[in-house]
C-alpha cells in the first residue's frame, strides 16, 4: 500500500458475486472514465473488493477517506459523485444511505449502521477492504505475517497448540474441535499428509465461504499453509463448487501471486518448509460437503461417503492422514495466529468461541452477510442487523443450519446463539445459512422444501437415507395436498428417529431437522392441514380455496375476465360465485378484483 499513500480518495466497489449481478464491474469502470476526465486518476484509487456485507443495497461504493457509503449506485449517479465528492471534496448527502445521513448533517460511516454495529468481523475482516487480485494489499493488512510468526518463532506443535487453546470449532456443521482434528492427523507416523479445503459450499441460500473465497482468497492460503506446517503436510487442494466462477478465478489468481512471491513452493520464506496448493472443481453435489465423500470425489471418484472411522485425520486423502476445514474455518486461523488464542478466548460464549458468518435471507429488510461474536441473540440479528421483518409482518420462525438444520420459533428469539444452544431449541448451526419467515409462511410447506433438497441430494449409498427421506416426503406431499392422516405424524416421528440412527453419513442423519422442528413447534399447522384441510398461511395450492364476499362484490366482471377455466359466474352489476371444481387456484382473479377487495383466499 505504500505506492498509494498519496492518493486522496480510494473508491471500494463491492465486487461479491450479488454486486457483480448487478454490473458493480460497469460501476467501477465509469468511475475511472469520469475521473480521468477530471484528471484525478494519478491521485485517485478505484479498487472491485469483495463482498459488504448488505446484499440488499447493492450495488455498494464506498469513498474513503471519508467513509462515505453509497448503496443502489446507478450508472447515471456516478457524474455527480466524482464532480462533487472526489474532485469538490463534499460527500453528495442525498447519494448515501439514508442511515449514514446524520441529525447534525453530518455523513455517518459504514460501521455505524445498525447493520454493522453489532458485527466483530475476523473470517470477512478483510471482505470489502482489499482488492482481492492484490497480495500486497493483504501484506498490508497483515496478510502472512502468522505465517512468518509460525515458522521463524514457533515449532509445529506450538501452531497446534494455540489453535487447541482457542477452542475453535469447525464451521463446516459439526463444530468438532479444530485443534484436535489437527493433533490427530499430527500424531499420525510420519510420511505424506495433505491438508484439504471444503469450498463446495450447498446449502440454500448459503454463501459465507464463497464470499470470503471472491474478497479474501490470500487467508485461506495462508491458514492452509499454516495447517500443513502444523500436521507436518506438503501438499494440498481447495475443492471449489464449480458454480462459483468468480470465486476460483480469483483464487487461481491468489495461487499465483503466492508462487511468485515464495510463499508456496518450495522452501517458504527462507525456511525449509515446502507447500503447495492446488484447486480441484466441484460438480455441485450436496453430499461432497461431507468430509468422507469429498474426499472420494478429489480421488476421481463418485461423491459418496464412507463409514468412519477410521476418521480422515488418520486415513483420508489417497489413504493418507489428511486435515480438512471448511473455508471459514481455515480463514479464522490467521487472525488466531497472530493475535494468540488468548484473544479468540475473549470472544464468544463458554462452549463456542468466536465470531460466525450467517448469509441472513428470507423475509428480512437487510438481506446479506453478517459476522457476530458467538452468543448474539436471534433477536438482536433479526431486528437489529437484520432491520426486522418487512411491510408489517410478523416474525415467524428462522431456520439456521439449512437443509439440515431446523425451524426455531418466535419464542425462541432471545435464545443466544451458539453450537450447544441451538442443539437444545432442534436446531444446528450447519454452515450458517439463516432463512427468515414471517406469519405468509406455511411450516408444512417450509418442511418440505427442504426435505425435497435433500431427496434430490441423496447418494442413496444407504437404504435409511435413500428410502427414508423420499418416504417422508411423500408423507409431507399428502399432508399439503389434503389428504393426510392423524397417524402421518407417528409415521414421520418414526422414519425422523430411523434416519437420524442408521444413516451413514450427517445428509441422512440431519436430513429430517426440518420436520422435526416444524412438529414440535408448529403442530397445529399439521393438524389444520389434515383435520380442517385448510393452510393457515394460504400457501398450499390444493387447500386454498378462492371465494367472493358478496356484500362487496359490484358485478365489475374483471374477475370473470381474468379466470382462465370459467369457474366465475355472474352478470354485469350481479354477484359473482367461484365455482370450487373448476377453479385450479391460479389466483388471477384476486389483483384483478383489488379494488373492491370482494374476493378473499382461504
Amino acid at each position: 500500500m505504500a505506492n498509494t499513500s498519496s492518493d486522496r480518495s480510494h473508491i471500494l466497489v463491492c465486487g461479491g458475486t450479488g454486486c457483480l449481478s448487478a454490473k458493480s464491474d460497469a460501476i467501477a469502470e465509469t468511475f475511472k472514465e469520469h475521473i480521468k476526465a477530471h484528471g484525478l486518476e494519478n491521485e485517485t484509487q478505484v479498487i472491485l473488493t469483495g463482498c459488504f456485507g448488505l446484499c440488499a443495497l447493492g450495488p455498494i461504493v464506498v469513498v474513503y477517506p471519508e467513509g462515505a457509503f453509497y448503496s443502489n449506485v446507478e450508472i447515471d449517479t456516478i457524474p455527480r459523485i466524482v464532480e462533487e465528492h472526489i474532485a469538490g471534496g463534499k460527500v453528495v448527502a442525498d447519494l448515501v444511505y439514508e442511515e449514514t445521513r446524520l441529525e447534525d448533517g453530518k455523513i455517518g460511516c459504514l460501521g455505524e449502521t445498525g447493520f454493522y454495529k453489532k458485527q466483530m468481523r475476523i473470517a470477512l475482516r478483510n471482505c470489502g477492504l482489499i482488492d482481492p487480485e492484490c497480495i500486497d494489499e493483504y501484506i498490508a493488512y497483515d496478510g502472512y505475517f502468522a505465517l512468518a510468526k509460525a515458522l521463524t518463532e514457533q515449532k509445529p506443535q506450538d501452531v497446534i497448540d494455540t489453535v487447541k487453546a482457542s477452542q475453535i470449532r469447525g464451521r463446516g456443521g459439526a463444530g468438532f474441535p479444530t485443534g484436535i482434528k489437527w493433533q490427530f492427523a499430527a500424531d499420525q507416523p510420519a510420511g505424506k499428509k495433505y491438508v484439504a479445503c471444503n469450498a463446495d459450499e450447498g446449502d440454500p441460500g448459503a454463501f459465507m465461504d464463497r464470499s470470503i473465497l471472491e474478497g479474501d482468497p490470500h487467508s485461506i492460503i495462508e491458514a492452509m499453509a499454516l495447517a500443513a506446517y502444523a500436521i507436518g503436510a506438503d501438499e494440498g487442494c481447495v475443492y471449489i463448487r464449480a458454480e462459483y466462477p468468480i470465486a476460483v478465478n480469483r483464487f487461481e489468481i491468489a495461487l499465483k501471486q503466492a508462487r511468485e512471491y515464495g510463499l508456496l513452493g518450495k522452501g517458504i520464506l527462507g525456511t525449509d518448509f515446502n507447500f503447495d496448493l492446488n484447486v480441484r472443481l466441484g460438480a455441485g453435489a450436496f453430499v461432497c460437503g461431507e468430509e468422507t465423500a469429498l474426499l472420494m470425489s478429489v480421488e476421481g471418484k463418485r461423491g459418496e461417503p464412507r463409514p468412519r472411522p477410521p476418521f480422515p485425520a488418520v486415513k483420508g486423502l489417497f489413504g493418507k492422514p489428511t486435515v480438512l476445514n471448511n473455508v471459514e474455518t481455515y480463514a479464522n486461523i490467521p487472525w488466531t495466529i497472530l493475535n494468540g488464542a488468548e484473544a479468540m478466548q475473549k470472544i464468544g460464549t463458554e462452549k463456542s468461541k468466536g465470531t460466525k458468518v450467517f448469509a441472513v435471507g428470507g423475509k428480512i429488510t437487510n438481506v446479506g452477510l453478517v459476522e457476530v461474536p458467538m452468543g448474539i441473540t436471534f433477536r438482536e440479528i433479526v431486528e437489529e442487523i437484520g432491520g426486522g421483518v418487512p411491510n408489517g409482518k410478523k416474525f415467524k420462525a428462522a431456520q439456521t443450519g439449512g437443509p439440515s438444520g431446523g425451524c426455531i420459533p418466535a419464542e425462541h428469539l432471545d435464545t443466544p446463539i451458539d453450537f450447544d444452544s441451538l442443539m437444545q431449541i432442534g436446531s444446528m448451526m450447519g454452515s450458517g445459512g439463516l432463512i427468515v419467515m414471517d406469519e405468509d409462511s406455511c411450516m408444512v410447506d417450509i418442511a418440505k422444501y427442504f426435505l425435497d433438497f435433500t431427496v434430490e441430494e441423496s447418494c442413496g449409498k444407504c437404504v435409511p437415507c435413500r428410502v427414508g427421506t423420499k418416504r417422508m416426503l411423500q408423507i409431507l406431499d399428502r399432508i399439503t395436498e389434503g389428504h393426510g392422516k392423524m397417524e402421518d405424524l407417528d409415521t414421520l416421528g418414526e422414519l425422523a428417529a430411523h434416519l437420524a440412527q442408521a444413516s451413514l453419513c450427517a445428509l441422512g442423519q440431519t436430513a429430517p431437522n426440518p420436520v422435526v422442528s416444524t412438529l414440535k413447534y408448529f403442530r397445529d399447522e399439521y393438524i389444520a392441514h389434515i383435520k380442517d384441510k385448510k393452510c393457515p398461511a394460504g400457501v398450499c395450492k390444493e387447500l386454498l380455496e378462492y371465494v367472493i364476499i358478496p356484500e362487496k362484490c359490484v358485478g365489475c366482471t374483471l374477475c370473470k375476465r381474468v379466470c382462465p377455466t370459467d369457474a366465475i359466474s355472474g352478470n354485469v352489476k350481479e354477484v359473482h360465485v367461484i365455482d370450487q371444481e373448476k377453479c385450479t387456484k391460479c389466483g388471477l382473479c384476486l389483483p384483478a378484483c383489488k379494488k373492491f377487495g370482494a374476493i378473499i383466499r382461504e
